[in-house]
């Protein structure tokens, strides 16, 4: 019971602290003249990812690396459901119809970043250099690279949508001050989620992959939750889109500090069936960037790339990741 109870209130903590995330985050965009593609899918991106990122390395000082490597491909699966859950709400079809094309760029890295991932999950490598990973090093630093062209796309305007005003740059200051402060709750609420989810997983007997999958990374997943629901009400439709598939591509990067937390190489201490999750949220991050692509009015939509399949392909990957790890 009160692995529930703190699992609760630490996720509330963190869905108050999003919503504040996105607001502050659309006035930096508007300060900046960046553009808010940039500013969600990097500086929003990274601070929802923040319980990521705590979560996941007290999960392997833990001693619970399975848990930790779910979760991050987990909250890919997730922030895909977020987004195709955005895209139903009424009125239905507004986030991905509208959505700009310069989101291609961001979900590409996203895409690769997973693939990536996943590859790595397989080869299992267990080679270390100065106690870092190859492969997690690799995938910090494709980020790094990714991010930098999605900056340079950004600047050159290329994809962004072009703000019709700029606010004040005094408005800049107290913007980042409130979204550090953001950050801040949800850099604290989030090492509670490793804690409680860990006890979950014991109690239940589905296993840390399973449970770090669904469960932890569809709660680390809160804030990306609250900032883009905030930023579609806002109107703020590229900060929204940008925070998900940036998160995606975060997700990745976290690599790093993990090998760094964990004795030896990450990669060859966790379970394999991860490769497996990591395939499904490369599939669902495609469907993602096609629907935005995609501006044909079908009669299918089941089959057609778009918010409904997407959902169908998120319980499909659950149901698949369970019989392959607790039901098979």
């Amino acid at each position: 019971m009160i692995y529930l109870l703190v699992f609760l209130l630490s996720g509330a903590v963190v869905v108050v602290a999003g919503t504040a995330l996105a607001r502050h985050a659309d006035a930096i965009a508007e300060a900046t003249r960046i553009g808010r593609l940039w500013v969600g899918s990097v500086l929003l991106a990274g601070a929802t990812s923040l319980p990521e990122l705590t979560t996941d390395l007290a999960a392997v000082r833990l001693g619970a690396p399975d848990l930790a490597v779910g979760d991050l491909f987990g909250s890919s699966l997730a922030n895909m459901l977020i987004l195709a859950l955005l895209d139903l709400m009424p009125p239905r079809g507004q986030v991905l119809r509208n959505a700009g094309a310069g989101h291609v760029l961001a979900a590409s890295l996203a895409i690769s970043l997973n693939a990536l991932a996943a590859v790595l999950v397989l080869v299992g490598l267990e080679s270390s250099f100065l106690w870092i990973g190859p492969g997690s090093l690799l995938l910090f630093c494709a980020y790094l690279a990714g991010t930098r062209a999605t900056y340079l796309q950004a600047v050159n305007g290329h994809g962004v949508v072009a703000e019709e005003t700029a606010a004040p740059r005094s408005r800049l200051r107290p913007a980042l001050y409130g979204f550090a402060a953001a950050a801040l709750w949800v850099l604290l609420a989030a090492p509670a989620f490793a804690w409680s989810a860990k006890g979950i997983a014991e109690i239940s007997g589905l296993g840390n992959t399973f449970v770090g999958t669904w469960l932890v990374g569809l709660a680390t997943s809160l804030p990306e939750l609250a900032a883009s629901l905030a930023a579609v009400r806002l109107g703020a439709l590229d900060l929204a889109v940008g925070n998900l598939f940036g998160s995606n591509a975060f997700n990745m990067a976290i690599f790093l500090p993990l090998d760094l937390a964990q004795p030896g190489n990450l990669f060859a201490a966790i379970d394999r069936g991860h490769a497996l999750t990591g395939l499904f949220a490369v599939l669902l991050t495609s469907l993602g960037l096609a629907a935005i692509v995609y501006r044909v009015k079908g009669r299918y939509q089941m089959l057609e790339p778009g918010s409904v399949l997407m959902v169908l392909a998120y319980f499909g990957a659950l149901w698949t990741l369970y019989r392959h790890t607790a039901g098979g």
